[in-house]
């Protein structure tokens, strides 16, 4: 067996065995692959794509690259919840208390993020003294204890991915259907949860623009975890503007816990529900998805989410005070305000470019050595379908470098269109797959 037959037979649009793929994963990981053989069969598997059973054989051998996490001793049925990205997502951090307040435990290992702003593990260490570094005994202990723990994911767990996926965004090779597939569900798999519940984003501020594309995307993903054993689902949702109305690090761990007192705005708090209804249900807490929802409602109402947070908070060494006083996070040094040009209703908030402006704020990183200003970001006052008078507010950019923020400001004001006629608010959750 050898690279150059390889790449040849999926050039000529071959199908690969399992022990091909394997060979390929393998061999680039320890370093016995080049970096221009691994290329040219990217750039093959690109063009010609890969059957399923292929796609699941190239997730398998990308999982089985590095360690598989063991939670067994974590009592109970555990459920992950996986995003594919967006502008202001912080669902993690309401659906793991409210899906742990209903019995389910959560044991969830996150990644830093390269891009708009940071990622999970990023924005909860803008809480004060928080730790997302943890022993193994000390995660899964806590895991028993609270219900819940969000840990950063080692290096060890599918380094396969680290370095295709590398390799990938300087070859042109990121958007492909099993390759995203691939990169996604080997460390989902890995990461031992039994259940996992994937948020599939579209719209203009997602990976995939188109919800057909989103929902292919789904389906594989589910199909593939559903094959690992896995009890897995897709929730295909909106991601035409930002989710909420806070785009950064501390913000969105604020409008987190403003949406666990009941207070947070209506698109996070009605997706936030679905999804860890949908949790609960997959967690074997409730007996349909409808149920899982009822469940989560409630956990809202009662309080008892928003007390997980605050033992969730404790647990790893932050200060649970933060739930009360949002002046004990960092606070920024400048904002700059921004109005509306015109009176009219917001058509649309281009969620990339505001992606963008947060980036350029300093909220999020363009290579993994660049610093994050986890008090730089967005709030959104004017969301799409809103009415606005001309001078009236529409946002505010926050940070520490006032030439950031001033050019943040200046994106985010051109990702905005005003017009005269109110625009048909589009459906936030399109379509469920799984469970």
């Amino acid at each position: 067996m050898n690279m150059n037959d390889i790449i040849i037979k999926k050039r000529d649009c071959g199908v690969l065995s399992k022990e091909e793929i394997r060979f390929f994963v393998e061999g680039y990981t320890q370093g016995a692959v080049p970096d221009y053989q691994a290329s040219a069969l990217l750039m093959a598997i690109f063009f010609q794509g890969m059957n399923k059973e292929e796609t699941y054989a190239l997730t398998s051998a990308m999982r089985d690259s590095g360690d598989r996490a063991d939670l067994s001793s974590i009592n109970g049925i555990k459920v992950d919840k996986h995003s594919t990205g967006g502008v202001g997502d912080k669902t993690t951090f309401i659906v793991a208390p409210i899906a742990a307040a209903c019995g389910v435990p959560v044991a969830k290992m996150s990644g830093r993020g390269l891009g708009f702003t940071g990622g999970t593990v990023d924005k909860m260490e803008s809480i004060p003294g928080f730790r997302t570094t943890l022993s193994e005994r000390e995660f899964t202990d806590l895991v028993n204890k609270n219900g819940l723990a969000v840990i950063g994911q080692t290096g060890s767990i599918a380094p396969a991915d680290k370095k295709i996926y590398a390799l990938r965004d300087v070859t042109g090779t990121v958007e492909n259907l099993s390759l995203i597939t691939s990169s996604i569900m080997s460390k989902k798999l890995a990461c031992g949860s039994d259940a996992i519940v994937l948020d599939v984003k579209c719209g203009a501020g997602a990976f995939m623009e188109r919800q057909e594309a989103a929902e292919e995307l789904g389906k594989l993903m589910v199909e593939i975890g559903n094959a690992d054993g896995k009890k897995t689902a897709a929730v295909i949702t909106d991601m035409d503007q930002p989710l909420g109305r806070a785009v950064g690090n501390s913000l969105e761990v604020i409008e987190a816990i403003e949406t666990l007192k009941g207070a947070g705005p209506e698109d996070i708090t009605e997706l936030s529900l679905t999804l860890a209804g949908m949790m609960v249900y997959a967690g074997g807490k409730a007996e349909t998805p409808e149920e899982g929802r009822k469940k989560a409602e409630e956990s809202l109402r009662s309080g008892a989410a928003l007390e997980k947070m605050r033992l969730f908070i404790q647990g790893q060494g932050g200060d649970p005070a933060v739930i009360h006083d949002y002046s004990l996070f960092a606070q920024p040094s400048c904002f700059v305000e921004i109005v509306s040009p015109k009176t009219g209703f917001v058509q649309k908030i281009h969620a990339k470019q505001a992606g963008i402006a947060s980036q350029h704020a300093g909220a999020g990183r363009a290579t993994k050595e660049d610093s994050i200003d986890m008090t730089a970001g967005l709030y959104l006052y004017k969301k799409v379908g809103e009415a606005v008078l001309e001078g009236q507010l529409l946002a505010a950019v926050y940070g520490n470098d006032e030439e950031k923020v001033q050019a943040g400001a200046e994106e985010l004001l051109a990702a905005y269109e005003i017009g005269d006629e109110k625009p048909e608010k589009r459906k936030l959750v399109k379509k469920v797959i799984g469970l």
